[in-house]
């Protein structure tokens, strides 16, 4: 494959210790690449050294002639002012095409990422349409390469899947750094982790996330082996060196240079090992064994002009692990903040167990006081935590969470999102709970943290409700998970992927406005139904309606070739057409896929 962009020897420095130094990458065309490594290990800085908006402290970087490198930052900025139509049209301005040529690709590409008025003023959107509108802007480039910084933060559980669709279909190469890795198995061919515990800075192999990660462990396991091999020596030289003078004398000179060499191949390896290190995240249950330690009867919320959610029932006891899915503004927070009693429900009771304890995880972190410093914040009072029954002084509290002492007087806004969470986090296991309520914590997690979330969670012995993005994490815990439709409906499902299909499918969806009826505690079994004979009859002539609708699309894609030319509220509309058709196409599919699953029964 061609070579497009390459940084050798390139080396970065914030602080007392380099971010990376002496790392080499090279890019090629066509490679699909996910990029990973531990918070503050510098996947940001580096994507920023190969796309040119950084320059390295030392080492070079290579660009193929005519190659077009977009870039996604990981925060998303827009010009005060300006419309997504004219975001797009800036984007291209140093594009050799016509002005009619800019129109044409801007509606195209805002069409095909989801955008239906190109009017709306840009710095307005929301997070996960501005991340939308940040895609658009570089896909219009027709880019050669694109990298991109953590996709999927603000976008919603659809959206992310959408996300998967649109790179794997796409022409060009990517690097795309993410914690996520359900996503990262779905678009990344081959992982690369930048990390100081590898020499060099990072670790490079083909495949999927799972076969990295057991080359990685390989390589660690190798790494730590040679740390224990060059201790061996290093402590055989000192004991002799240590015996007398005479014997140094005897000794060659070259021999003592080894010797020191081996001291600081040690100390290398032991800085490198260190790094290996993950979180210590243990959330602690009070042991109680209440068998009702939450009951949910009915309850429903809704906002001035739409119906959040209703006709909920909910049972939680010692052991319930219950997951949280919905799209953006579904009421997935608002929904937590009920079973936590911040606000009352509309409709509907909520009974919690006398003295339940609850802990809440907030998105945003929005109980985190960024004026304190850290070490304010991990213990306020004293230098001293309890946890469990031991003290602990707040230097070694903080090292259980990767934070070095010399961390400990930084202001807590100053810290990465990643270090906020785990702040958070600290925070809320010295508070033993029956209950956890979690909005979004593995937002800014890195991968080793996230694991180790997981591993505390499946462990706790109290009831947990979670929402979350990262579908590995819900699929391992959650026994079952309440999804929202955003129309004001909700059902529980069995797992991620279920839900996921329901919701684009829509079948299984209460409309906006309906009277869902209430959740079961478990799904209802699946009966073999034969067709009505209205069934039948759209049966029949699916097919026919299928092509028709595939013949109507291809009129409307040439219908905006053709408006092109005439001025941009045609053009508009005309796209605005193309995806209407697309979506009675996709609900043709849809509904023709429900009425085979229906003459095949289930289990076929």
């Amino acid at each position: 494959m061609t070579l497009l962009l390459s940084v050798q020897g390139v080396s970065k420095r914030f602080g007392p210790r380099p971010l990376f130094t002496d790392l080499s990458l090279d890019l090629r065309a066509g490679e699909r690449l996910g990029l990973i490594g531990p918070n503050g290990s510098g996947k940001s800085t580096l994507l920023k050294l190969l796309a040119g908006r950084d320059e390295p402290d030392a080492g070079t970087r290579s660009l193929r002639r005519g190659t077009c490198v977009g870039y996604v930052a990981q925060n998303d900025v827009f010009p005060v002012g300006q419309t997504v139509h004219a975001v797009m049209l800036h984007a291209q301005a140093e594009e050799p095409i016509e002005d009619y040529e800019r129109e044409t690709q801007a509606a195209i590409t805002l069409t095909q990422v989801g955008f239906t008025d190109f009017e709306q003023q840009a710095a307005h959107l929301s997070g996960g349409w501005r991340k939308r509108l940040s895609l658009a802007r570089e896909l219009v480039r027709k880019p050669d390469l694109l990298l991109l910084d953590e996709p999927t933060n603000h976008l919603d559980l659809p959206g992310i899947v959408w996300l998967e669709r649109l790179l794997r279909a796409a022409p060009f190469g990517y690097l795309v750094a993410t914690h996520d890795r359900t996503f990262l198995r779905a678009v990344a061919d081959e992982v690369i982790e930048v990390s100081r515990v590898y020499p060099g800075g990072s670790f490079r192999a083909p495949g999927t996330y799972d076969e990295f990660a057991e080359k990685r462990e390989a390589f660690l396991e190798a790494q730590s082996r040679q740390q224990e091999s060059v201790a061996n020596q290093v402590r055989r030289e000192t004991e002799w060196l240590g015996r007398k003078a005479a014997a140094r004398t005897r000794k060659a000179g070259s021999r003592i240079d080894a010797a020191a060499d081996r001291r600081a191949e040690l100390q290398e390896l032991q800085y490198r090992n260190a790094a290996a290190g993950a979180a210590g995240i243990d959330f602690v249950a009070t042991g109680r064994q209440t068998r009702k330690l939450l009951s949910v009867t009915g309850i429903a919320k809704s906002v001035p002009g739409r119906s959040l959610f209703s006709g909920i029932d909910l049972l939680l006891t010692p052991g319930s692990k219950l997951g949280l899915l919905g799209p953006n503004g579904s009421g997935k927070s608002t929904l937590l903040r009920v079973l936590a009693g911040a606000i009352a429900p509309d409709a509907g009771s909520v009974v919690r167990a006398d003295g339940l304890r609850a802990v809440m995880f907030e998105q945003g972190r929005a109980m985190l006081d960024p004026a304190v410093t850290l070490r304010q914040a991990l213990c306020p009072n004293g230098d001293t935590v309890m946890f469990g029954d031991r003290p602990t002084h707040v230097a070694a509290w903080a090292k259980k969470f990767l934070f070095p002492p010399e961390q400990l007087d930084v202001m807590v806004g100053q810290l990465s999102g990643g270090e906020q969470a785990r702040v958070r986090i600290a925070q809320l296991m010295l508070q033993p709970a029956d209950l956890l309520l979690l909005d979004e914590p593995t937002n800014d997690l890195d991968i080793p943290a996230l694991e180790v979330l997981e591993d505390n969670l499946a462990e706790f012995g109290g009831a947990l409700v979670i929402v979350s993005h990262d579908r590995t994490l819900m699929d391992r815990l959650c026994t079952e998970v309440v999804g929202l439709d955003g129309r004001g409906g909700a059902a529980i499902y069995g797992s991620v992927d279920q839900w996921l299909t329901a919701y684009e499918a829509g079948s299984k969806q209460p409309a906006a406005g309906s009277n869902p009826e209430r959740i079961a505690k478990k799904p209802a079994a699946v009966k073999p139904v034969k067709l009505s004979y209205r069934e039948q009859q759209e049966w029949d002539q699916m097919e026919s309606a299928i092509l028709a609708a595939e013949q109507a699309l291809a009129e409307c894609e040439a219908a905006v070739e053709r408006a092109a030319t005439s001025g941009h509220v045609v053009l508009t509309d005309a796209c605005r057409a193309f995806e209407e058709a697309q979506h009675i196409v996709g609900r043709l599919y849809g509904r023709w896929e429900e009425l085979e699953a229906k003459r095949a029964g289930p289990g076929n």
